[in-house]
């Protein structure tokens, strides 16, 4: 194996590394599972607003 054919295979398993954890990060994040825990994770900001809605001023 030459330097030039090295580098071609390193570059397509790059590739397919890559693909593998974008896929995976994308199920993470659209497992039904995790939907309770993404809705309380997003109203953390207004945890301590008094009327429930966002704060002004």
């Amino acid at each position: 194996m030459d330097m030039t054919t090295l580098v071609e295979l390193a570059r397509s398993l790059w590739v397919v590394w890559l693909m593998a954890v974008f896929l995976g990060i994308v199920f993470w994040a659209y497992r039904p599972k995790n939907k309770e825990r993404f809705e309380e994770d997003a109203k953390i900001i207004f945890k301590h607003d008094k009327n429930g809605g966002p704060a002004h001023g």
